[in-house]
């Protein structure tokens, strides 16, 4: 008789539900792709359901319900911490305790409601909860996907319970704790109060900060070093909080800080400056300084040859690019859904094979992530049926067809939306709801990030490249298939720049196309590297190599399937909603091609704009 066992991730950000069957996992999902609330923190009762339908379950057949989080030791945190700041923290501790003593302290009586309003079955049935602690679940989910038998386990976030940075030992079934570094020292918010103060979203606009870093100068790491972070060799850390508010306060940084670099945060949607992109660069170094001193050490003190990845600051791919390059491990996996939309996934493995005591299989080269596309996935027949109800014109063509006429599209330098298969768990799109383009076109980086993406144009644009041919193309040995490692272009695959090209600075770095792939090369000559792979993703390779056999470039543009403000498309009605609002030219689902020329024409709707904020 099989075992299935539901994680759930819920109330703080990027909710989540994964189910695993026998220790397999066979669906996970966030809850925005369903609720179209860009990192919606809400119970995922949406997630739950495609969870449950995927494997043809009912909630009351599910023998274990886990949380990836103890709220009592969170709140525990929260009271001392208000306790040893007070009466600072006073405005904060107002508005955060009534949300605390009316949702999150008896989160066991909330999940139990939230479940039986689900499926209908009454509370006293709903038995099986358990909760994993925070960092536990992160590291769960970093090791036991993982190809290895062995290895560090390193979890980098914002905060958990009370931890912020800890280190474990994954052998086997087992992860055994090893140290931790405790709130409110953080790197995770480090960067975060650097996201705010040069006027992005915090929980959504480090990747802005990370993407702007290449056009600025590291002026300030001295100063970051002297004054706000006590950084020792060994790679831990403590920050000076007389420089930021988040402790306590209903900001991430405070007045000292603001005046140790020169004015107040950057008002959001403004103009950069090169200050911003001095700032950028200077914490991105910091940062990579910060994780590579810690690898260095959990290296020397654990033993392990390979290193594994979680938390939020793992989604830093700069920074696992260095210690991929820079570090003594062997190997590192970084989780997709690094998260915490994975700790649903932690939460579920650490109940199987630590509450449940079962084994892994591994052969030191594959995980068992399925190339993290575990969500919805949607038949010919129903997109058809959609696009019929709206009046929308199609054509249907088999993959013979339907291929070749796509990297033919693609080498005419048309943008298309791709939508195909299982949609991704975590934030990238690998291949399953992505918008995709010409590498080779000069004018496609500020065509999609302006006309199609809505966003900055110094944002940019990763590549997909066949697995067999990344190191032609990038210095880059080994797989990355979750697009979280970043790797210099091939120096063969470069431009000769004059010395006027070299010597721009700031945004006119843009200007220049610095490779033969030139709208996915950063201006430093980096890219964000997927490589994709026939046995997890067969349909997005054969479309790859049709594109290589038409032009010799063995790459495309992958970006998300989605405009700013959006989560990823998941659905088809979403697809064609995103398409029709942006300026892509060919819609592609499944075995259905949709042309923007065809479609009914209709007046311009720029009010969904307002739905979302813009981060």
């Amino acid at each position: 008789m099989s075992t299935s066992i539901l994680g759930i991730s819920a109330y703080y950000h990027d909710s989540a539900a994964v189910l695993l069957v026998d220790g397999r996992i066979v669906a996970a999902a966030q809850e925005e792709r369903f609720s179209r609330k860009k990192h919606d923190a809400r119970f995922p009762g949406s997630a739950i359901k495609y969870c449950l339908d995927e494997a043809g379950l009912k909630l009351d057949n599910v023998d274990h319900i886990v949380f990836y989080d103890k709220p009592l030791l969170k709140f525990e945190r929260l009271l001392e911490t208000y306790l040893a700041y007070a009466p600072k923290g006073f405005r904060s501790f107002v508005v955060a305790m009534p949300i605390w003593l009316k949702e999150k302290l008896f989160l066991k009586t909330t999940l139990r409601r939230e479940l039986a309003a689900l499926s209908n079955v009454p509370e006293s049935k709903i038995q099986t909860l358990l909760f994993s602690e925070h960092h536990e679940a992160h590291a769960a989910s970093a090791f036991f996907p993982s190809p290895f038998s062995k290895a560090a386990v390193l979890c980098l976030d914002g905060v958990g319970e009370w931890a912020t940075t800890s280190v474990w030992l994954g052998e086997d079934n087992r992860l055994t704790p090893q140290w931790e570094i405790d709130f409110p020292h953080s790197l995770g918010l480090l960067y975060s109060a650097f996201t705010y103060y040069t006027g992005f979203r915090v929980n959504s606009g480090e990747y802005k900060l990370m993407g702007l870093a290449p056009y600025g100068e590291p002026r300030y790491v001295d100063l970051i070093l002297d004054k706000l972070i006590d950084l020792k060799a060994d790679g831990t850390f403590r920050l000076n909080m007389a420089y930021f508010n988040y402790a306590t306060g209903l900001s991430m940084t405070g007045k000292r800080l603001h005046q140790l670099f020169g004015a107040p945060p950057r008002k959001p949607e403004s103009g950069l400056t090169q200050k911003e992109m001095d700032i950028a660069r200077s914490i991105q170094v910091v940062t990579e300084e910060v994780v590579l001193r810690l690898a260095n050490t959990v290296h020397d003190e654990l033993g392990a040859e390979y290193l594994c990845l979680a938390g939020g600051v793992a989604l830093n791919c700069v920074s696992n690019g260095r210690l991929l390059k820079e570090s003594p491990f062997r190997d590192i996996w970084v989780q997709p859904a690094a998260g915490d939309a994975g700790g649903a996934l932690g939460a579920a493995l650490i109940t199987w094979h630590h509450y449940l005591d079962r084994p892994r299989r591994v052969n030191g080269n594959d995980d068992s992530m399925q190339g993290a596309c575990l969500g919805p996935r949607y038949s010919n027949e129903e997109i058809t049926d959609y696009l019929d109800a709206i009046g929308a014109p199609y054509t249907r063509l088999d993959d013979a067809e339907l291929l070749p006429e796509i990297a033919a599209l693609l080498d005419d330098e048309k943008i298309i939306g791709w939508f195909s298969g299982r949609m991704e768990f975590g934030p990238r799109a690998l291949g399953a709801r992505s918008i995709i383009g010409d590498p080779r076109s000069p004018n496609m980086q500020s065509a999609m990030n302006l006309k199609i993406k809505y966003r900055e144009s110094f944002r940019p644009f990763a590549p997909a490249v066949l697995a067999d041919r990344v190191s032609e193309w990038f210095e880059l040995d080994r797989k990355s298939p979750y697009m979280l490692i970043v790797a210099p272009v091939n120096p063969s695959k470069r431009n000769a720049l004059s010395v006027t090209e070299e010597n721009r600075s700031g945004l006119e770095k843009l200007d220049v196309p610095r490779s033969e792939i030139p709208a996915v090369t950063h201006v430093d000559y980096s890219a964000r590297v997927q490589t994709v792979h026939a046995d997890t993703n067969p349909r997005f390779h054969e479309l790859i190599a049709r594109f290589e056999a038409r032009t010799g470039c063995p790459l495309v543009i992958n970006t998300s399937f989605n405009v700013r403000g959006e989560p990823l498309v998941a659905s088809p009605q979403d697809a064609y909603r995103c398409f029709m609002r942006t300026e892509m030219d060919y819609l592609v689902m499944e075995n259905i091609l949709v042309s923007k020329a065809d479609q009914p024409q209709t007046q311009e709707d720029t009010s969904w704009m307002n739905e979302f904020e813009l981060d």
